[in-house]
């Protein structure tokens, strides 16, 4: 008895991962990049859109750790990090606690171009949810927030 509810335990939890890997993967196809970066009417080399977006999210951010979260080597995303600073749209400093971290941070300018981004995201949303209710968009964003905070979680017990 034991065995099957692992079994259908097992199919359930493929099913999730299949669709968080389906998510994943829409969420990284370079047309979408280019899609936000067309609708948000923005001169931005799409290589440097994914960064310029998490520094806006989650900034300042450590250059190692926004190179783990774009998927990507350290030494890639430092010259890029660059490439946005010349462009005037984010800027490094040092990490207030530990000199040794370089961050990056939004600018005004970075910031200006990442609301037209949020704006385009919006309408695209707009349309895409436009069937759902609101108790459902609601839903699916409390569940996804509890489950990257779980998810979370298991990095900072290991």
């Amino acid at each position: 008895m034991k065995s099957v509810q692992n079994t259908h335990n097992s199919a359930g939890f493929d099913d999730l991962h299949n669709a968080l890997l389906m998510i994943v993967g829409t969420f990284n196809r370079p047309q979408r990049d280019e899609l936000l970066i067309k609708e948000s009417n923005i001169q931005l080399d799409r290589a440097l859109f994914p960064l310029l977006i998490q520094i806006g999210r989650f900034g300042p951010i450590g250059v190692v750790e926004l190179a783990e979260r774009a998927g990507r080597d350290y030494t890639t995303v430092s010259r890029q990090v660059a490439k946005l600073e010349e462009l005037g749209l984010a800027q490094r400093q040092k990490n207030a606690k530990d000199k040794r971290v370089n961050e990056a941070v939004i600018t005004a300018t970075g910031k200006a171009m990442t609301d037209k981004i949020d704006a385009a995201r919006a309408q695209i949303y707009q349309h895409l949810f436009e069937n759902w209710q609101d108790s459902e968009r609601t839903e699916l964003a409390r569940l996804l927030q509890k489950f990257v905070g779980d998810f979370m979680a298991i990095d900072r017990s290991e």
